[in-house]
């Protein structure tokens, strides 16, 4: 990349010139083929906008609300592992980005920065949770979130075992050793034990050890029972799970495919939206992520009945560009994306964004 970013997609071209390959890799990757990995991007194009026109575009409000929060624009900050493998100053930075913009960031359970470090940076945080096979682990990250002043809890639905990541068992993936997971005090549960991961992924190693492949239905009731906080369930793709997450009381949705890192061969992100949408009927909100990569993508999640959507490498890219400033400016970016695709479309106020906006490509309905 020469000169300063244009689209996000230059914060990416940095990257992989600037970080050292096997953290480049962890980043970028998906599962297996990564066929998903290509095709959640690839998905924004097989719908087509059908913008209004003579609307009166001069004043516009692009800001919304997630979770009974108020967020300057709808685009929040998606949970991703090992931040400070990006920048010496990780989730921090980008919690304090998130503020400067005016949005939402959710901190992973794996950050190397702690849920009361992240906290002290400011604004809106959410917390991604696992559920581990230690149950009093996972107690202890939502009490702490709690006391800490998080405003909800997402957590994760779709990873029993780590996915296969091909690259991060070629470069037997390991934090790099002055890293550390830093909501943990043991050295097994911090991924910085030392120990040796043999020809594998080290994470995957990790999530084998320590995390519940029996999780179901009722740790999610269990989770509703231990807390107030708004729970979201991240990682649904089918409407009877979406309907299913509904009966247990929780207060919306993510719409995920782990980025493409689980099971690779799922639908885009974007192409299943609609039928969860229309299965929860409204009772709860719902969120996507996977694929946003511009501002027309933020406006057809949207009118596909997204409340917001959640980006994560984007972000990452940003962070290893400049840090916080990075970070914000990528943020940004996609403020005024979205901004301009608003008025474009004749939207003056997300509210304004609706179905009639968009219909699946002509080439890709019968398929």
């Amino acid at each position: 990349m020469s000169g300063k970013p244009v689209c996000l997609g230059d914060f990416e071209e940095y990257a992989k010139t600037f970080l050292p390959k096997s953290v480049y890799d962890y980043y970028r990757s998906g599962a297996d083929d990564q066929e998903t990995l290509a095709d959640n991007v690839a998905a924004f194009s097989r719908w087509r906008l059908y913008p209004r026109v003579l609307r009166d575009v001069s004043a516009l409000d692009v800001s919304s609300c997630v979770l009974g929060q108020r967020v300057s624009v709808p685009v929040c900050v998606a949970a991703t592992a090992m931040q400070r493998m990006a920048h010496p100053d990780g989730e921090t930075a980008t919690a304090r980005a998130c503020r400067a913009v005016g949005t939402g960031m959710m901190l992973s359970s794996w950050a190397t920065s702690s849920i009361e470090e992240v906290a002290a940076a400011g604004g809106l945080l959410w917390l991604q949770l696992y559920v581990y096979k230690d149950r009093q682990v996972t107690e202890s990250l939502v009490r702490r979130a709690e006391r800490a002043g998080y405003s909800g809890i997402f957590v994760t639905a779709d990873t029993p075992y780590l996915g296969r990541r091909v690259a991060d068992v070629r470069n037997r993936f390991r934090l790099p050793p002055h890293l550390r997971l830093k909501n943990f005090s043991s050295s097994d549960l911090a991924f910085s034990s030392g120990k040796d991961f043999g020809e594998n992924s080290g994470l995957a190693v990790y999530v084998a050890e320590a995390i519940d492949p029996s999780v179901s239905w009722e740790d999610i009731k269990w989770l509703r029972g231990l807390t107030s906080l708004p729970i979201v369930v991240k990682g649904i793709l089918r409407a009877d799970d979406a309907k299913e997450a509904l009966k247990i009381g929780v207060n919306g949705i993510l719409v995920s495919n782990h980025g493409a890192r689980q099971l690779d061969g799922v639908p885009a992100t974007i192409d299943v939206l609609p039928e969860i949408v229309e299965a929860v009927q409204g009772k709860v909100e719902v969120f996507l992520d996977g694929g946003v990569r511009k501002g027309t993508d933020v406006l057809k999640a949207l009118a596909l009945g997204a409340r917001a959507v959640f980006i994560g490498r984007p972000l990452l890219w940003g962070l290893a560009y400049q840090g916080e400033e990075g970070a914000k400016e990528v943020l940004q970016m996609l403020k005024e994306e979205f901004r301009l695709a608003m008025a474009l479309t004749g939207c003056r106020r997300v509210e304004e964004i609706g179905r009639t906006l968009i219909r699946r490509h002509q080439a890709f309905s019968k398929i």
